[in-house]
């Protein structure tokens, strides 16, 4: 019987696979480039639940240590979009993906 105190491996899994589909719908649904790299920001921390989940079950430290990297990484990405989204909106004043899918070379 399950208790209230010990959650289970699949509850760690549903909670980690939420947050990547409530990522993944924002990033579809969305327009705004801050909200698109929001997104793809809680699809990482799904993903990263489900590595620290999976580690954790199979007493393994390999899933924590790869989830160091992805905040890693995950961190050094977020400061250029930051970057990226300053100086776009510089140019033309908007942050609307659709103004910004007409740009030529």
């Amino acid at each position: 019987m399950q208790t209230f105190g010990n959650p289970m491996l699949y509850h760690y899994l549903a909670l980690g696979a939420a947050l990547f589909t409530l990522g993944l719908i924002g990033f579809m649904v969305r327009r705004n480039m801050i909200m698109i790299f929001l997104s793809t920001e809680i699809m990482f921390q799904g993903i990263a639940i489900n590595l620290i989940a999976f580690s954790r079950y199979w007493q393994n430290a390999d899933g924590q240590s790869f989830v160091i990297f992805i905040l890693t990484v995950a961190a050094a990405e977020a400061s250029l979009a930051l970057g990226l989204v300053v100086m776009l909106f510089r140019r033309r004043q908007t942050l609307n993906v659709d103004t910004w899918s007409e740009m030529q070379g």
